[in-house]
């Protein structure tokens, strides 16, 4: 083997000594993956307890994460989205749901941080709004019928409230997701993120999910919710740009838009990180417990 920065000797303490691929590193002293044969240590270095995850990217390599700086990212799985009532094309958008609540309570055992981003607006933001941000949430295409404008009752009587205003029942996490979002933030082991803007980690000026990506120390992020190639896709894109580690979680996510635009989001993402699923999480869980 050719002689290695002495930064990265210690990354390779889990390279068999029967490896048949020699590791090879990508980064730099404070910033480094190492790929051995089909898989890619995204630890950095650490000494804490890992969990190996198989992807269907990279020559369907396999990933190891650090759980103490790994996240899973659930974007926009709100009523207005999801509630059969408010969005009733969005069938794939509520399949997902089962997958998600299994997925985030076997994470949190394993301390992955759960983090909820999602619409919630107020009037200084849409103020600050683009003619394109608001004409792309009018229902009706008039200026009347975009965010914070009054979406009425639901059958049952409960008032669905300004369009995806802070505060309001349509902009609530959906059905079982919160229950589940409100008893993780309570544990601690869940956090919440209002956005703005397609991405919750959008602009030029900081966001409150991209300060606490900072704080924490996170390097390596899962993403997932709806709309996987809007919102979702928005999101985990300027994550890259910013250098963190991105995968996709396929199964967690879905679109009411054409088909041709998942495939795009995965084509995409495979390039940018990995695409991996629900079921290979949990595996990748039950083996490392």
């Amino acid at each position: 083997m050719r002689s290695l920065p002495q930064f990265v000797v210690s990354a390779f303490s889990f390279v068999s000594l029967a490896a048949t691929q020699e590791p090879t590193v990508w980064g730099n002293y404070y910033n480094y993956w190492v790929k051995t044969g089909c898989t890619f240590d995204l630890t950095r270095g650490s000494a804490n307890a890992t969990i190996e995850i198989q992807t269907s990217s990279k020559g369907n390599s396999s990933i190891i994460i650090d759980p103490a700086k790994s996240a899973m990212v659930i974007v926009d799985m709100q009523n207005f989205f999801l509630h059969p009532e408010l969005s009733p094309e969005a069938n794939a958008g509520r399949a997902v749901v089962a997958p998600a609540v299994e997925t985030v309570l076997a994470l949190r055992e394993a301390g992955v941080k759960i983090l909820w981003v999602q619409w919630g607006l107020t009037q200084h933001d849409i103020l600050n709004m683009s003619p394109s941000d608001l004409y792309g949430f009018a229902r009706d295409g008039l200026p009347n019928s975009t965010f914070g404008s009054d979406m009425g009752k639901i059958s049952n009587g409960t008032e669905a409230g300004p369009l995806l205003m802070r505060g309001s029942w349509n902009a609530q996490a959906y059905g079982d997701l919160w229950t589940l979002q409100q008893d993780g933030i309570a544990s601690g082991t869940d956090f919440f993120f209002n956005k703005n803007r397609l991405s919750g980690i959008n602009g030029r000026a900081e966001t409150p999910l991209s300060i606490f990506l900072e704080d924490e120390s996170l390097t390596t992020l899962f993403f997932s919710g709806v709309n996987i190639d809007q919102c979702v896709w928005g999101t985990l894109l300027d994550a890259y740009y910013r250098g963190y580690d991105v995968i996709l979680v396929e199964d967690m996510s879905a679109t009411t838009s054409p088909e041709y635009a998942t495939q795009m989001t995965l084509y995409n993402g495979a390039g940018d990180g990995w695409i991996t699923n629900s079921t290979d999480i949990l595996a990748g869980l039950a083996a490392a417990a």
